[in-house]
């Protein structure tokens, strides 16, 4: 294969960098950063993307929030490649207590009660996906269909998720947009005299030669 990696990495050293990228998350977060302040667009275009982002962090779509941070940024008239790089907000260090802080929320909008969610997150988790796995494996066997940890996993993680992300996404997207907006446009100001000094000395320079 002509994209394939002189030296495959052991399956332990991909699960190990996904938790821990090189360079240690600092390093990455620094690197999203750095490519926020250069991309193009107005501030405000570039914060709306941030916006998005940060907002779908905050929802249960797991796997689909690029998807759903580019969708946001397309309907606000935001920058999408800034909206992709904010979900990066969630990681494996941040996504249980953004969990925690949604399903949360939303069974406390939702009146119900959340019965010590937090120590049965994980196994809640899997037991939804043992049945949706057996489910899929009953299509095409005798087998008959379980629902009933899919239910539970409805009804005391998803749909709380679901209702209770919109109030924290909402508080961390305003936030992240008021917090970019000065910040990416003192950069840009920055970046643009840099860029108007460096062209008035090759336009000394030239007249220097010419004489």
């Amino acid at each position: 294969m002509v994209f394939k990696r002189r030296d495959p990495r052991h399956w332990l050293e991909v699960v190990g960098r996904f938790f821990y990228p090189r360079g240690g998350w600092g390093r990455a977060m620094q690197y999203i950063k750095h490519r926020l302040h250069r991309l193009p667009g107005t501030p405000e275009t570039i914060a709306r993307g941030i916006f998005a982002g940060a907002f779908t962090v905050f929802t249960p779509f797991y796997g689909m929030h690029f998807v759903v941070a580019a969708v946001i940024a397309k309907v606000m008239r935001g920058n999408i490649l800034a909206a992709l790089l904010a979900t990066f907000i969630g990681n494996p260090l941040t996504y249980l207590p953004i969990a925690l802080i949604s399903i949360h929320t939303g069974h406390f909008l939702l009146g119900t009660d959340p019965g010590g969610i937090g120590g049965h997150i994980g196994p809640a988790f899997a037991g939804a996906w043992r049945d949706l796995r057996h489910n899929i494996w009953a299509m095409f066997t005798p087998e008959r269909a379980h629902w009933d940890e899919l239910y539970l996993f409805y009804q005391d993680v998803f749909f709380p998720f679901m209702v209770g992300s919109i109030i924290p996404g909402l508080i961390c997207g305003v936030i992240c947009y008021y917090l970019s907006v000065p910040v990416i446009r003192a950069y840009q100001q920055r970046r643009l005299a840099k860029l108007r000094a460096k062209m008035n000395k090759m336009r000394r320079q030239a007249q220097r030669s010419a004489e």
